[in-house]
């Protein structure tokens, strides 16, 4: 580590782990104990300011902006690499990014980080978070403090964050109630929502485009919920196989929040058809999924506009950036045959 280290100062390497420059000395050179987690957070920012170097930031203003995102790995991923590929497209603003990632947390770990973010000098927040009122109440806190939030892809509209960037969930929704009602024949059957997390506000959203548009425009197909999987694929895999023992004719799958390697092997396990599955998002699972021709259309988003995007809000707040309106992003629908390698 301390070979790595040299190539950045300790006041770099402080300010990109949100800890004092002793604290960082004594971990490079260790001298004395110092705890494991503070410990792994230097390493991380030592990897971080790796990554960063290499997407080439311009010199000028520095911005410390904390990404704290509750999600599985896969999709963490995918938003990491999106944000360290457009750290360096916003001169003459130097960008640096420091990642907080959670497959489970709980609501007042997240309050607690969030505070504890903004008291260690960051100048912005980019959070994907469950819609909690002790969450919209840190929120609330450092944007009163001159700290911006943005949400990601879902978003905490009761809360003060200063924007929301990602798609229009409800829209996302609809559309795959679409595609779904065109694939499935007219006898009346059942489709299941699968859901992450209820307390996710773009997960209902998207849930709820979904189920409206049905009740609207194709009443034969009626909904089953299916949730508190977190998109992790144990849990997933037990909610799905449990709902296809209650509903012995299921064989059409709305995944809204993740999980759909489990969701496929919890039908193969059952010997059930899957004759329709849509899902969201184009992570690797998803990629792999696609190709071998599993899952039948990925709703997604580009990564890369949202995290612009992100950082836009970001500098808006600051008046360093002319205050036009930031869009939502685009709905794309991903089929195994445009799949992009």
């Amino acid at each position: 580590m301390l070979d790595q280290a040299r190539r950045f100062s300790i006041k770099q390497i402080a300010a990109q782990a949100g800890v004092s420059k002793a604290t960082v000395d004594r971990v490079l050179h260790q001298r004395g104990s110092v705890h494991y987690q503070t410990d792994r957070r230097i390493q991380q920012a030592l990897q971080e300011l790796d990554a960063q170097e290499k997407s080439g930031p311009v010199v000028g203003r520095t911005f410390h902006i904390d990404v704290i995102l509750h999600t599985p790995t896969r999709f963490s991923d995918a938003v990491q690499t999106a944000i360290n590929a457009q750290l360096g497209s916003l001169a003459p603003f130097r960008i640096f990014a420091r990642f907080h990632l959670y497959q489970e947390i709980d609501t007042q770990r997240m309050h607690d980080l969030i505070l504890r973010c903004a008291e260690k000098g960051s100048q912005g927040l980019i959070l994907k978070a469950a819609d909690e009122p002790q969450i919209n109440d840190a929120v609330n806190q450092i944007t009163a403090a001159g700290i911006p939030v943005v949400t990601l892809v879902s978003d905490l509209p009761q809360s003060e964050r200063v924007g929301y960037v990602g798609m229009d969930n409800r829209t996302a929704g609809q559309t795959a109630a679409y595609l779904m009602s065109r694939w499935l024949d007219q006898a009346p059957q059942d489709v299941a929502v699968v859901i992450s997390s209820e307390l996710f506000r773009g997960e209902e959203e998207r849930e709820m485009g979904f189920r409206v548009w049905l009740r609207n425009r194709a009443p034969h197909l009626q909904v089953v919920d299916i949730s508190g999987g977190y998109g992790v694929y144990r849990p997933t895999f037990e909610r799905v196989t449990q709902a296809l023992v209650n509903n012995p004719s299921l064989q059409a799958v709305y995944s809204v929040g993740g999980g759909n390697r489990a969701i496929v092997d919890a039908f193969a396990a059952q010997q059930r058809p899957l004759s329709a599955f849509i899902g969201h998002d184009l992570d690797q699972e998803n990629r792999q999924l696609l190709a071998e021709e599993k899952i039948a259309a990925i709703i997604d988003h580009n990564l890369q506009v949202d995290a612009r995007h992100a950082f836009l809000h970001i500098l808006q707040f600051h008046r360093l950036w002319k205050a036009d309106p930031i869009p939502s992003s685009q709905v794309q629908i991903v089929t195994p045959f445009n799949l992009a390698h």
